[in-house]
């Protein structure tokens, strides 16, 4: 088996279906639209979320909640990956968390959680910390450092 070889699956490759091309076709004269009507005008096409004229689902159901433009969106990391991934006595920091694969580079702030154990001297630098994070790596003999942003 070589490239020159190669053949597509039987029945994988089939032909396109050619519509309104006589009765023989068995896809002649109306193509399959049907008679008359909106939906076998040329150019037709229904808009997202259209139900016949009928009141939309999404009109229909009551509003509810608000969007807060004040909310800041985190990347969290837990302290079980923390504990995973770095040494006794390393300095974590949003560098050295996208170099490990914890978080992705971009304007994101970081929030450390307290998911998990630690059972490792680590300092860290990060723009949030959960309460019960800051105690859990102060209790591992460990440093918090809250970052202006």
């Amino acid at each position: 088996m070589e490239l020159h070889n190669l053949r597509p699956a039987p029945g994988a490759k089939r032909p396109r279906k050619r519509v309104g091309r006589g009765p023989g076709s068995g896809n002649g004269k109306t193509a399959g639209r049907g008679h008359k009507g909106q939906k076998s005008r040329s150019g037709y096409s229904r808009r997202y979320g259209f139900e016949g004229g009928q009141m939309p689902l999404v009109r229909r159901i009551p509003k509810r909640g608000f969007f807060n433009v004040f909310r800041v969106d985190y990347q969290v990391v837990n302290l079980r990956d923390l504990d995973r991934l770095f040494a006794d006595g390393d300095e974590v920091n949003p560098t050295t968390l996208v170099e490990k694969g914890l978080i992705r580079r971009g304007p994101k702030p970081v929030k450390i959680l307290a998911t998990g154990d630690l059972s490792k001297k680590l300092s860290i630098v990060a723009d949030k910390f959960s309460g019960s994070a800051r105690s859990k790596i102060e209790a591992a003999g460990g440093t918090c450092e809250t970052v202006a942003s």
